[in-house]
């Protein structure tokens, strides 16, 4: 085998489609484009999801699930995160403000404290909630627990 008797697989080269070049084109007269219809127009661009006039999709499916309006939105925190904050900063109170500062948690955000991983000092930590692993961690590492 040499450069001189390579060759492309079988199929995978194709003759370019010239369209719009006559008649002796094979692709003349309307183009591949068939006859009337907005398609066969120049400009033409279909919606997202238009299936050409038939219902579409996402119409045909039923709605489902339904939407508290009331729900209650926590930014998650955990004890590890709050451990590496106070030994960063050396604070012994951690407030929503402090979590803020330390690009945590949005101003607007409310703040739950979550129990995964482990206090080794007291730390005095205010937010809007708690889960009860993590005011049962805080409390046994000598801290307090202020709810907002």
């Amino acid at each position: 085998m040499n450069l001189s008797n390579l060759k492309p697989k079988e199929g995978s080269i194709g003759r370019e489609k010239r369209i719009g070049r006559g008649q002796g084109s094979g692709h003349g007269g309307t183009s591949t484009r068939g006859h009337k219809g907005a398609q066969s127009r120049s400009g033409y661009s279909s919606k997202l999801g238009f299936e050409g006039g038939q219902m579409p999709l996402q119409r045909r499916l039923p709605k489902f699930g339904f939407k508290n309006p009331n729900r209650v939105e926590y930014k998650a925190i955990n004890l590890s995160t709050l451990e590496a904050i106070a030994a960063k900063t050396g604070l012994a109170v951690i407030t929503p403000e402090t979590l803020v500062q330390a690009g945590m948690a949005a101003k607007a955000d409310l703040v739950k404290i979550l129990g995964n991983g482990a206090l080794t000092k007291a730390i005095e930590v205010s937010a809007n909630a708690f889960s009860k692993s993590a005011a049962a961690a805080i409390e046994a590492a000598g801290g307090k627990v202020v709810k907002l």
